[in-house]
């Protein structure tokens, strides 16, 4: 029987990311950052009544599409966790569900609730 030959490390993984430069680390560091910091924005103005969620949930900003539902609704006075929780419940939404990945059904459903 013929021995087994070796075949050459790979430097990467079958299955993993390639590696990226440190100008494209930095790249999306940025971009995290600001993404961060609009959304602190967001809720701030939420709580002070600035502005609405209905709207943020019809349409939402670009930035807000990755967040979570749960957590946007906890910015929103007088909700609380279990109230949260309670309307995504009664809504049949997880609370791990990001804006951008509702249905339609999901999204028209949370604003009626939320408008009564």
């Amino acid at each position: 029987m013929p021995a087994a030959q070796q075949s050459p490390a790979k430097s990467s993984p079958a299955g993993l990311a390639p590696e990226r430069s440190l100008t494209q680390r930095m790249d999306a560091l940025k971009r995290a950052n600001e993404i961060r910091t609009r959304r602190a924005r967001l809720k701030r103005d939420l709580k002070a009544g600035r502005a609405q969620v209905h709207g943020l949930l019809l349409n939402p900003p670009d930035y807000l599409l990755t967040a979570k539902v749960f957590d946007l609704l906890l910015a929103v006075p007088k909700y609380g966790r279990v109230k949260v929780n309670r309307i995504l419940t009664h809504c049949r939404i997880s609370p791990s569900k990001t804006i951008g990945g509702l249905s339609e059904r999901q999204r028209n459903e949370l604003v009626s609730y939320l408008r009564r």
